[in-house]
């Protein structure tokens, strides 16, 4: 069932959109070559805990996976796409790129947020996956607004992306949030304008898409939650909450 938010509720998903905002920022100089994924993510559930909120992500449990999740934040690295779960032993290194994807909680509310950063010097190839993902996202954000559909934000990012000849994660979307950190509907990264739920003002949606280099297919990793590029290449992933409103979308967590 999908959920209007309450006007405290969504002071409260502001309150945690914040925190991760100033955290995503945070990171840009925070990370660089040489730090571990796993220094992200003490940094990150440090930050959180510190700002008066907890990590969602942390001992979140999913139907067919035996473990929890272990960390505070997902860090995928090069052709990881998505759930990279952090490691002392995962080293990172010049011309690298790192997707951070994080969530809040404050006072029952979540919000949920990713950024990928380029390590050092990384090649134009790879800015320009981040430049078009980066801007695939801001594309369907455009097109958030109560009597639009998600067949709208959909289609913004797919008919962005696939001219200039990169791939979609099609088995993973972005979705609604609140008290769950995952809610109905799933919001596409693909699709036809016009088509699908209809947006209503108070609703709250991560819009996240996750854009490939590569062919459009994927493979699992064997701790059951690293999903990365089937043929090795490089995968980007930005994400932002929004509240949808009468005539557009508030960005509920600001990053920049």
């Amino acid at each position: 069932m999908i959920s209007l938010k309450s006007a405290g509720d969504i002071e409260k998903m502001r309150r945690a959109g914040a925190i991760l905002a100033e955290l995503l920022m945070n990171l840009k100089d925070f990370v660089k070559p040489g730090i571990t994924t796993a220094d992200i993510d003490r940094y990150a559930e440090d930050f959180i805990r510190k700002n008066g909120a907890t990590p969602s992500e942390k001992g979140y449990a999913v139907p067919g996976i035996p473990d929890p999740y272990p960390a505070s934040v997902c860090t995928s690295v090069n052709d990881e796409v998505v759930h990279g779960i952090p490691s002392d032993s995962r080293v990172l290194e010049n011309g690298d790129i790192v997707s951070v994807d994080v969530m809040a909680c404050y006072q029952g509310l979540h919000a949920d947020a990713c950024y990928t950063y380029a390590v050092g010097n990384v090649s134009p190839q790879r800015q320009a996956l981040l430049d078009v993902t980066r801007e695939s996202l801001e594309r369907a954000i455009a097109r958030v607004k109560a009597g639009a559909t998600l067949g709208d934000i959909g289609h913004a990012v797919e008919s962005f992306v696939k001219p200039k000849g990169y791939g979609i994660v099609r088995e993973y979307a972005g979705h609604g949030i609140g008290r769950h950190p995952h809610e109905a509907p799933s919001v596409l990264n693909y699709g036809e304008a016009g088509t699908g739920v209809t947006l209503l003002k108070g609703m709250t949606i991560a819009i996240e898409p996750m854009i490939m280099s590569g062919k459009e297919a994927l493979k699992d990793g064997d701790d059951g939650w690293l999903v990365s590029t089937a043929d090795g290449s490089d995968a980007a992933h930005f994400e932002k909450t929004v509240l949808v409103t009468a005539d557009g979308a508030e960005i509920l967590t600001p990053w920049h």
